[in-house]
């Protein structure tokens, strides 16, 4: 907005945002398909085109694969990957009309390797990655550019109370104590991992890459963690497949 540009924002409860001249706020659950779809339309209709969607709804889940429950799988599945998918698939028609779009889709390094107690969350990201992928390469010929944003550690309330918590069992106790210094689920208050990345800078180097036209890259790390974070997932992952002596042959 300080940029000059006209934002919707959409919120699925009370809005905490501050009164914008240019920007409107909207009510939307992200994991309503139909709802997704006629917000998508009626924010077409008030703007007039749709030039950037940022698919930004999401949160953590802390725990075991063992200890989620259908819950806990379907309700994370449904947020984080899902509605990402329903917008996604609702703004590509306005943006094939206007011959001009780019979808931003807020991912993770999280995407790229795992972490013990975030698997479920891992894997939402990691689905994330693979629709959005395969739908750049699909759309590009619309003039539609897809931006799978990579953020390392941000300054945000992600990890304090808008983490959610699968009921733990005693057997993974240890693991939780030597991952996160606590096994007390949800963590105390100030006992959550702390800093990273300013959301106001994370924000701009978003507005960046979004107005970065000759820049083709489709994924985008944010943070100075992020790069040493994504090369030791892909070191790791590269020495699983070296194992196989096919794979070091084709390297040559």
């Amino acid at each position: 907005m300080e940029a000059g540009h006209a934002v919707v924002a959409t919120v699925r409860g009370e809005s905490a945002l501050p009164e914008h001249d240019r920007m409107t706020v909207l009510n939307l659950d992200v994991r309503d398909r139909s709802a997704a779809r006629a917000t998508v339309l009626r924010a077409a209709d008030m703007l007039g085109r749709i030039d950037v969607l940022v698919n930004n709804a999401g949160y953590g889940l802390i725990g075991a694969i063992e200890e989620a429950t259908e819950d806990d799988a379907r309700a994370i599945v449904d947020t984080n990957l899902l509605g990402p998918l329903w917008l996604s698939q609702a703004v590509i028609p306005v943006m094939r009309r206007q011959g001009v779009g780019h979808i931003v889709q807020i991912s993770s390094v999280g995407a790229v390797g795992t972490m013990p107690m975030l698997g479920l969350y891992n894997s939402t990201k990691w689905g994330l990655e693979a629709f959005s992928e395969a739908m750049a390469g699909e759309v590009g010929r619309f003039g539609i550019r897809v931006s799978l944003i990579e953020p390392g550690a941000l300054d945000t309330d992600w990890a304090g109370a808008s983490m959610r918590f699968s009921a733990p069992l005693d057997a993974y106790e240890a693991q939780r104590i030597e991952t996160f210094g606590t096994a007390e689920v949800p963590w105390p208050s100030g006992g959550e991992p702390a800093g990273g990345t300013a959301p106001r800078d994370a924000a701009m180097a978003i507005l960046e890459r979004a107005s970065a036209t000759d820049d083709r890259r489709l994924r985008v790390l944010i943070g100075d963690d992020a790069p040493e974070q994504v090369r030791q997932a892909l070191d790791l992952r590269q020495q699983d497949y070296a194992r196989d002596l096919r794979y070091a042959g084709a390297a040559g």
